[in-house]
């Protein structure tokens, strides 16, 4: 594959098991000049693993904007420069923003290389309706919890956190507040030798007892439906207007679909309106 001199790469990384890793990626990191890393020690693991000896260049939260111009001034000199987290895909919930809006900036070329994620590899074990809102980590104080918590659960999709372990417990609490009714599903160590999943009803699950490490991907479920009263009064008068331009069927099909009530009860009640209609 060809590099192209004076571009960014965003380089998806492992999530844990080093072998869940693209060819792509392993290429393009191999033909870069440097590469922007979090935490050096940890990406040279995943670097020595795979027999890539670049020059490693610190690129975390709390030096992004010291590093940023020498970044840029790299990059327009015609080098070539990858970007990496800790794990997964850069800049969801990880530093990197402030660089991307340099390069946009500065009309400089920026190059996704797509890879593991734990928010969808997370999505994908979960069994929640695919339609999910991304969060990352929620604030730290009490009253900015609630006052984000509350407006994520008046949203019906599900949801996905990162919790740092040794706060899952003030969290669960939390979740067990704001989002009765719905289900949660916890991924702890994903891809790794103690990938484990913890699944059930919020209202339900229990604080843990044992502590844990890392950093966890919490999803909360989509909201769960309340089961709407059957009103014959409005039905009826929905199948006369129907029946004016479609089927019995079809007529049962489109009111079945707009209130997801008992079709057996749609049905009667639009045989109804049709036997009044003819009469």
């Amino acid at each position: 594959m060809k590099l192209f001199a004076g571009n960014l790469y965003i380089v998806s990384t492992p999530i844990g098991n080093l072998d869940d890793i693209t060819l792509r990626a392993i290429d393009v990191l191999k033909k870069s000049d440097f590469i922007l890393c979090e935490d050096t020690r940890r990406s040279l693991k995943l670097l020595n693993h795979y027999k890539i000896t670049k020059k490693l260049i610190s690129y975390h939260k709390f030096n992004e904007k010291k590093q940023t111009t020498s970044v840029i001034e790299h990059i327009k000199k015609g080098k070539i420069l990858s970007l990496i987290s800790d794990a997964g895909t850069p800049l969801l919930s990880d530093p990197g923003k402030l660089l991307l809006k340099e390069c946009y900036k500065n009309n400089i070329k920026v190059t996704p290389i797509p890879g593991v994620s734990s928010i969808v590899t997370a999505m994908s074990a979960s069994g929640f309706n695919d339609q999910f809102l991304f969060y990352g980590f929620l604030p730290k104080t009490e009253n900015e919890i609630n006052k984000v918590l509350v407006n994520l659960s008046n949203n019906n999709y599900s949801q996905v956190f990162f919790i740092t372990s040794n706060k899952i417990n003030f969290y669960i609490k939390k979740f067990k507040e704001f989002f009765s009714g719905r289900e949660i599903f916890i991924a702890k160590e994903m891809t790794k030798v103690h990938e484990t999943f913890f699944r059930g009803k919020i209202d339900d699950f229990e604080v843990f007892k044992n502590s844990m490490k890392g950093e966890l991907t919490v999803i909360i479920s989509e909201k769960k439906k309340e089961a709407k009263s059957l009103n014959k009064k409005e039905i009826i008068n929905k199948a006369k207007k129907y029946l004016k331009k479609y089927t019995l069927k079809d007529t049962v099909d489109l009111i079945f679909e707009s209130e997801k009530i008992n079709r057996k009860e749609i049905y009667k009640l639009c045989l109804y309106a049709k036997n009044k209609a003819n009469t």
